[in-house]
């Protein structure tokens, strides 16, 4: 049955979605849940999957609401699990606890789950509505969905640049073209995400952190990982000097053998693509494979060009910066494959918003 679409429903609803947003980037392999409990117009409890994909929304949601949860309605943006796996079926715990009425934003892709969970629901008489800010719920896992449907992670290519398009200087320079303000909602992306991919050519020329630096967003970077080139990333690295307490991973080509992996960064074998580098369908898959739903990109103009000639980008984040550099500069795209317009990978803009003088512009992809 649709969803009511009742303006305390939506309201609800919107709350759920936003406590489920807590999630992004701590609940890897799992979605990002929230649930709020509403008895008599009232508030009773509210729950989002906490870090680690566990314990899940509902249950946080229901211990929190007690004996008012009897007779009450569940808003839950992700269709209620019914398989036992590391916790027990969220359908059991709304059951259990007398819960009358279950507002569903979306279904769960999940094999395990798609539908079932909506049918327990069913079986044990609660009133079941769904679609309720489906499209809205969808986007906000749709790095959970990607990975379920596609196998791979969502992808999400984050550009800073000047008006025409510029990363550094003909030599080099590139710190810093946004300002402050921009780098800062950087590092919040940097905390949504489940992991962070460079290529190994940026970790040489820029030895970054790769990590969330905002005041109590710290422990929430992502897994930093390095696509290997030609070049190999230099021991004294950043990046593998904190590898002991931040997880890094080196994708590199199976059966390369002229430079060891760096100390402390787990090494991953890829099979490899054009050049020798590995294939960048094929490392999607493993980063698919290891629970990654969310991937931030920055890359330079190789990785990037890489992505996009594959079809792989799902969103772009753009920062444009109020300079000019001109040709000399270093461009954010290196040479793509496609050589018409109608060839070329084409986005549709999301949003638009400034961040001081900058200006990030975001897109998805269009199929």
């Amino acid at each position: 049955m649709t969803a009511n679409r009742s303006p305390e429903d939506i309201a609800h609803m919107r709350a759920a979605l936003g406590l489920a947003a807590r999630g992004l980037g701590r609940v890897w392999p799992n979605p990002a849940v929230g649930c709020v409990i509403v008895a008599g117009g009232e508030v009773a409890g509210r729950g989002w999957t906490q870090a680690g994909g566990r314990p899940h929304a509902e249950t946080e949601a229901l211990a929190r609401a007690g004996a008012a949860a009897r007779g009450a309605t569940a808003y839950v943006t992700l269709e209620p699990c019914a398989h036992h796996g590391k916790t027990p079926p969220c359908t059991e715990a709304l059951i259990a606890a007398g819960v009358a009425r279950a507002v569903v934003a979306v279904r769960d892709p999940d094999p395990r789950v798609s539908g079932s969970g909506i049918a327990r629901l069913k079986a044990a008489g609660i009133a079941v509505e769904q679609g309720l800010l489906e499209k809205e719920a969808a986007e906000l896992n749709a790095g959970f969905f990607s990975r379920i449907e596609k196998g791979r992670p969502l992808v999400a290519l984050k550009l800073a640049t000047t008006l025409d398009g510029r990363i550094a200087t003909a030599a080099g320079e590139s710190r810093w073209i946004t300002g402050p303000a921009a780098r800062a909602q950087t590092h919040r992306l940097r905390a949504q995400h489940d992991a962070l991919l460079v290529g190994a050519a940026t970790v040489i020329a820029d030895d970054p952190d790769l990590t969330c630096r905002l005041p109590g967003l710290e422990g929430r970077s992502p897994v930093r990982v390095v696509i290997e080139g030609s070049q190999a990333i230099p021991q004294g690295a950043k990046l593998v000097a904190t590898a002991k307490s931040r997880p890094t991973w080196l994708l590199r080509a199976v059966g390369r053998k002229d430079s060891p992996g760096p100390a402390g960064v787990e090494t991953i074998e890829i099979e490899p693509g054009p050049g020798g580098r590995p294939a960048i369908a094929a490392a999607l898959e493993v980063l698919g494979r290891r629970g990654i739903t969310r991937l931030l990109v920055e890359g330079g103009g190789r990785l990037s060009a890489t992505l996009l000639d594959a079809g792989l980008v799902d969103r772009l984040y753009w920062f444009h910066a109020p300079g000019v550099m001109g040709e000399a500069g270093i461009p954010a795209v290196e040479k793509l494959a496609a050589g018409t317009l109608t060839a070329m990978p084409r986005f549709e803009r999301t949003g638009l918003q400034p961040f001081g003088d900058d200006i990030m512009e975001t897109y998805r992809r269009r199929d």
